[in-house]
């Protein structure tokens, strides 16, 4: 698992990422209410906002952390945003990427480094 500065994560299976945001994220964001996936079909870039996500508290975008094409949003989100915050690295991802670069987590951190990033905000 990889994760960026925005606080999303990426899982590479082969050339599919399935993403995420942290549990930092989800923590930080509070009550989740609503999640907006992206559609099957839909090219993103590294850094784009390809999702939604809204809580009580605020409602932010979440940023592509790999290039490639959306194969698939988290539908299940739409009726239970709150599996967000209840597992927010595992059945709370947003989508699944075919990433388009062999590359495509280069410049993001592992676990202990992001760890690290968060000990220094």
């Amino acid at each position: 698992m990889h994760f960026t500065k925005d606080h999303e994560w990426v899982r590479l299976e082969g050339d599919i990422a399935t993403v995420g945001i942290t549990k930092h994220a989800a923590d930080a964001l509070g009550d989740v209410v609503f999640v907006e996936t992206p559609e099957a079909g839909k090219a993103v870039a590294k850094g784009d906002s390809f999702a939604v996500v809204e809580s009580v508290k605020a409602a932010s975008d979440v940023y592509a952390p790999v290039a490639g094409e959306v194969i698939e949003g988290n539908a299940a989100l739409a009726g239970a945003p709150e599996t967000v915050n209840a597992d927010p690295e595992g059945e709370g991802w947003f989508a699944k990427i075919k990433v388009s670069d062999a590359a495509a987590t280069e410049g993001l951190m592992d676990r202990a480094a992001y760890d690290q990033y968060l000990g220094s905000l």
